[in-house]
């Protein structure tokens, strides 16, 4: 039994079963959509959120400080790793499974299932949060164009309920979900409080997936120049508030705060690695993936770091632990109009977010489906569209459903260590597949292994050692309930056990 736990579906036998005609993805995207789709999933909730938190801290750990920028720095280091890893196995295996399908070719059914089960919080799991976000900022925006939308159809139940006790405070966010606990009607017993905002996104985009990658493509391209130029407005214009003293001093918990600081900014680069679950439907993937994964890195990295010292600049860094801290930092200085662009900015941004997690997940479900992990309706195409309907409308279902009653707090975190941890695993497999497949040709080829993917392993290890203890126990309560789902349907279903008449 053991060696079946591990039994590896070689390279040839994925790039085969990928071109079964009735399985087969249309190939549309260019090397420009590539780029687009990693920018489109970098720059989101992370920049326009998180960053508040990991600057000023919470009620339990100390912030970064001006040093954020040190975190950025160090995430990115790290990323840059996994990056040149994600891009020699996209190169190699141009197929829509991502690390799933790396793990299957190199650490066997057993680990490739693992991960499988595991992307699910980077992608599902992390769109919840970026959802909660996005209805919290487009509320905002509503709200100073005079359009009002009652607290209670933005907020979920347990936030309303926690911030009934925390009446008084100056956070926005809890002052919102006090409004809700106030105000909420109530049916046949039931208070209605739930996020009705970050439903209505989701479904939204998972109707645009459905209709085509070609169209999804198109709008995540324009939502992308968007974002970027509202991003370049911020910088512009808040230089121009930039205080030098606010940046002293400049690590005011000292590297403890840093480390933490890159721990919760991580969620501002989740996202380059959804680049490679777009394999099976890129014209050229061996040229095209490598570049939108080192590509995004790099743009999105200078793009964070110009931010965080105009961000720390403009405002004193305990001022920052806000759920909108750019829009606040603007209307800290006074300058109302700009804080609306931004808050415009941030909307379509989180948008766009949204749109690539939504398109990397129902793919991960198909490719495991295609290889017998999980049920074969799963694997479906439209016969119109092609694309895989029936995974991308059950992702949407799901998410929005999470989402109209989750906690932003506690979903950002999961996702950083399901990210990490899927990282690990792809560094750990390009190290395995050098040794054991060494004159496969490679389009790309990761620079100094083994150091590179050693260096990729090391950072991210460090990187979850930094997250809350209860974050851990909840990864790995989601890691048992995966095992039993595989032993009572993958190991048995797998298209491996019946080639091998297991």
């Amino acid at each position: 039994m053991a060696l079946r736990l591990f039994r590896r579906k070689s390279l040839d036998a994925i790039l085969r079963d990928a071109e079964a005609p009735e399985r087969h993805l249309k190939r549309v995207l260019g090397g420009f959509d590539v780029v687009m789709l990693g920018i489109g999933a970098i720059i989101g909730s992370g920049i326009f959120a998180t960053i508040g938190t990991a600057v000023a801290g919470d009620a339990t750990r100390a912030g970064a400080g001006p040093a954020i920028v040190l975190s950025f720095a160090l995430t990115a280091v790290a990323c840059a790793f996994c990056g040149l890893c994600y891009a020699e196995f996209a190169s190699l295996v141009p197929i829509s499974g991502s690390a799933y399908t790396y793990s299957y070719a190199t650490l066997g059914e057993l680990v490739a299932w693992i991960i499988g089960w595991d992307l699910i919080i980077e992608y599902a799991v992390g769109n919840v949060a970026v959802a909660i976000a996005w209805a919290s900022y487009f509320r905002q925006l509503c709200e100073g164009l005079a359009l009002h939308i009652p607290a209670w159809l933005a907020v979920d139940y347990r936030s309303a309920l926690q911030a009934a006790a925390d009446a008084g405070t100056e956070d926005p966010a809890v002052a919102l979900a006090h409004e809700a606990w106030v105000s909420h009607p109530v049916v046949a017993g039931v208070p209605l409080i739930f996020n009705a905002l970050a439903v209505l996104i989701v479904m939204l985009i998972t109707w645009l997936l459905v209709v085509g990658v070609k169209e999804s493509a198109r709008a995540n391209n324009i939502m992308v120049g968007i974002k970027l130029l509202i991003l370049c407005f911020f910088i512009y214009s808040g230089a121009k508030f930039v205080r030098p003293v606010n940046w002293s001093p400049f690590m005011p918990n000292g590297f403890s705060g840093v480390w933490v600081g890159a721990s919760l900014i991580f969620f501002a680069y989740i996202g380059f690695d959804a680049i490679s679950t777009a394999a099976e439907e890129c014209r050229n993937p061996a040229r095209d993936l490598p570049f939108g994964i080192i590509g995004s890195l790099v743009v999105c990295t200078l793009i964070y770091i110009a931010v965080a010292l105009v961000l720390t600049g403009m405002v004193p860094w305990t001022r920052l632990g806000v759920a909108d801290p750019l829009a606040a930092a603007f209307a800290y200085v006074g300058a109302d109009i700009s804080a609306g662009i931004v808050s415009v900015g941030a909307v379509v941004s989180m948008s766009a977010v949204l749109l690539v997690f939504q398109y990397g997940q129902p793919r991960i479900f198909f490719a495991m489906s295609r290889d017998g992990l999980l049920p074969p309706h799963f694997a479906a195409v439209h016969p119109k569209y092609r694309t895989p309907h029936v995974t991308t409308i059950w992702t949407g279902v799901v998410v929005a459903a999470v989402s109209a009653i989750a906690n932003i707090n506690e979903i950002v975190e999961l996702t950083n260590i399901g990210t990490l941890f899927a990282f690990i695993l792809v560094c750990a497999g390009v190290i395995i597949l050098r040794r054991r497949d060494p004159e496969r040709p490679r389009a790309f080829r990761t620079p100094l292994v083994p150091l590179v993917p050693l260096l990729g392993i090391v950072s991210c290890v460090y990187l979850i050692l930094g997250l809350p203890a209860v974050t851990m126990w909840r990864f790995v309560i989601w890691l048992a309930v995966g095992l039993v789902i595989y032993f009572a349907y993958g190991y048995r279903k797998s298209t491996l056990a019946g080639r091998a008449g297991a």
